[in-house]
């Protein structure tokens, strides 16, 4: 492995000989104001020694040879300490909820990104197919379109930014966005607000983690830095095997047929009665929430909605925490049928009413403590961190 650094606070002099400044800046026993006062050459440690956590063989070997048309990225303050390649530009455009005016057509880089894998009919077929997803429903998640068609994800990294743009913030944050369409200004638009969930746990709940069947999307026992070697490997994917149309790309996917080998289950972006989520946090489009007691919640200002807030959106103000608590209600009886056990505690009627009062989300702040358990995670599914990084 690496070995550790150490740095020697040392001084050069006029004569260029080396003095050691520990004895001067090492505080061994209680100073007084004059030990703080004292004058000292200027003494300033490097902010950081290596980018990598393992040793890796480098042979000095010739100029690497890029592909036709790769430049070398300009060195400039932004990018010396960073990744080891330029990230590759899709052109998104990315909206905040302040800004005045909303995208009506795309970059024309993200045009040109397009119409160079756009090769064969698979590819013009899944064109069709989003813009006819988009004609239907203006606002969707990327997860949502991957349930909907089957697409290679290299491929839709570029294709969604040739039909939507991006919300950044906001109550349709993560979310895409036809092109042309605000939803600030649509009413009607409240049914495609997001909605952060995050299932809930802990002692109070009377479940803690560990027993609950939903996974997280990330272990702490298997993380690494992004700055390590030992990332996972990906499947390498270029701009000639993207023209073909990546019939072949991965052996496992073969076996199923063409037009399904890439969708997800509907499961990854619809919530229903009576089954639980994929992943102990999901982000849902409010029209997603296949629910009537849910639904009621969301259209209960139906025709008198008056203004659109970045909170809260068309909706009415804690709409958002009223279908939360609904839906842990929801979560935590499947989870009591299917464990029993777990709850043989506390079924008097006190208990029972404890922890409906705690489901209803009256103590707020151990419920924050709680749920910072189940940040987002690098390379899951349906992140916004992970999703912005992918079209920046």
């Amino acid at each position: 492995g690496m070995s550790d650094f150490q740095y020697l606070a040392m001084h050069s002099g006029p004569d260029g000989k080396q003095t050691s400044m520990y004895d001067k800046v090492l505080m061994l026993k209680p100073e007084k104001e004059e030990f703080f006062n004292k004058d000292l050459p200027l003494y300033i440690p490097p902010p950081i020694f290596s980018r990598l956590d393992t040793p890796v063989d480098y042979f000095y070997r010739p100029d690497i040879q890029h592909r036709s048309g790769y430049n070398n990225p300009q060195v400039s303050g932004e990018n010396l300490i960073g990744l080891s390649r330029a990230r590759r530009p899709h052109n998104a455009i990315f909206v905040n909820f302040d800004d005045e005016e909303i995208p009506t057509k795309p970059l024309d880089a993200a045009v040109q990104n397009w119409k160079k894998v756009c090769t064969n009919p698979v590819d013009k077929k899944v064109e069709e197919e989003l813009r006819k997803l988009f004609e239907v429903r203006p606002v969707w998640s990327r997860n949502a379109v991957k349930a909907n068609i089957s697409v290679h994800p290299d491929k839709l990294k570029v294709l969604l930014p040739y039909l939507a743009y991006y919300m950044l913030t906001g109550p349709w944050r993560s979310l895409w966005v036809r092109f042309g369409y605000d939803p600030r200004k649509h009413p009607e638009a409240k049914i495609y607000q997001v909605l952060d969930f995050r299932i809930r746990c802990g002692m109070k709940y009377g479940y803690a983690a560990t027993d609950m069947p939903v996974k997280a999307k990330r272990s702490t026992y298997n993380y690494s830095l992004p700055i390590t070697v030992k990332k996972q490997g990906s499947h390498t994917v270029s701009v000639h095997d993207l023209k073909q149309g990546l019939g072949s790309a991965g052996t496992s996917g073969a076996k199923k047929p063409p037009s399904s080998r890439y969708k997800l289950k509907e499961s990854i972006y619809i919530f229903r009665e009576g089954a639980l989520p994929p992943y102990r946090q999901m982000f849902y489009q409010l029209c997603d929430l296949n629910v009537e007691s849910l639904q009621k919640i969301i259209h209960r200002n139906d025709g008198t909605e008056s203004e659109c807030t970045e909170r809260d959106g068309w909706c009415l103000a804690k709409t958002s925490d009223d279908l939360r608590d609904s839906m842990s209600l929801m979560i935590k009886q499947i989870i009591r049928s299917t464990r029993p056990a777990l709850f043989s505690n506390t079924t008097s009627n006190e208990d029972g009413k404890e922890q409906l009062a705690y489901e209803s989300g009256e103590d707020e702040d151990d419920e924050e403590e709680e749920e910072e358990d189940f940040k987002p995670s690098d390379g899951s599914e349906n992140e916004m961190e992970t999703e912005i990084l992918d079209y920046v």
